[in-house]
């Protein structure tokens, strides 16, 4: 029996839908596993267990000494850009007074050829002169004016003279942002946050693989629970203990620090590995055919 046509026909002037899938066109899918995820007690910048960990309004956690390192950056960055910013608004003042002074003097030096000059100034733009006074195609010093326009002719059509556009710095904002949520934050707007570690006698953990647990119910603390902080004290809860203790007391239940509902934050983590739980855990890679090399550009499309 005969293949199939579609596979069996390869003199076409284009790619056939066989011939794409061997070459990868299209969207690749493929399940994200567990070591693909970012655990709850790990840094949004080192993506290791954090240490004395720092937590913004919007529930990204970070290393202190990560985040204060990011701000540090951040305003290093926008210092050199403010500088940058004002050195152009400066060369440009400059350029556009000497644009000035040049044309007023163009402007004299027209107004005395005009009046005392041996050869009178002609204000059509159709008659040919140049900037010395020679007239006509006659002028001695035409050959060596276009000699030297030549030389210093913007042509885009020359790799040689293409002019080469200005770099226009804008001026930066102030502000510093989140690195993980794109939001502006600063350093007052941080608050540290305080994990229960269990501490049970059944439980034996290394140094560096430690489990916690809510100090409300006793439930170890998972990618699997949603957790909420407290601004006022620092202290995380699941969010079930959350709603049901402190948001109705009106207080912390391991400090009794008085708390209100706006003090209540919930911390973001970076999945669960269920895809019944809202977070779409598939990463994608887009492909398509370049001209002539079968293969073109790469977009990753990761969505999670």
């Amino acid at each position: 029996m005969p293949q199939r046509h579609s596979k069996n026909n390869n003199d076409l002037a284009f790619f056939t839908y066989d011939e794409k899938r061997k070459l990868g066109y299209g969207t690749q899918k493929e399940r994200l596993g567990k070591d693909s995820i970012k655990p709850f007690d790990a840094c949004s910048l080192c993506l290791k267990p954090f240490i004395d960990p720092l937590c913004c309004q919007k529930g990204h956690v970070f290393c202190k000494e990560c985040i204060l390192e990011c701000l540090l950056s951040q305003k290093k960055d926008i210092q050199r850009k403010l500088a940058a910013h004002t050195g152009q608004q400066k060369q440009e003042k400059e350029e556009e007074e000497e644009r000035l002074m040049l044309q007023k003097a163009r402007d004299l030096d027209a107004f005395d050829q005009q009046n005392h000059g041996p050869v009178p100034q002609y204000n059509d733009k159709n008659y040919n002169r140049d900037k010395n006074g020679f007239h006509g195609a006659n002028s001695v010093k035409a050959t060596s004016y276009e000699e030297e326009a030549l030389r210093t002719m913007k042509a885009f059509w020359l790799p040689s003279a293409t002019p080469d556009a200005p770099a226009k710095v804008e001026a930066p904002s102030t502000s510093t942002t989140c690195p993980e949520g794109r939001e502006k934050i600063k350093m007052k707007n941080l608050f540290p946050i305080h994990f229960t570690e269990d501490t049970s006698a059944q439980k034996k953990h290394k140094s560096l693989d430690k489990s916690f647990i809510c100090p409300s119910c006793k439930v170890t603390l998972t990618n699997t629970l949603s957790l909420v902080a407290l601004n006022t004290c620092g202290h995380v809860f699941c969010k079930k203990c959350a709603e049901k203790f402190v948001a109705v007391d009106k207080v912390c239940v391991v400090c009794d620090k008085p708390c209100k509902d706006r003090n209540l934050v919930n911390v973001e983590k970076g999945g669960t590995g269920f895809a019944a739980h809202g977070d779409n855990l598939e990463a994608k890679d887009f492909k398509h055919l370049g001209s002539g090399s079968g293969l073109g550009l790469v977009r990753p499309a990761m969505k999670t």
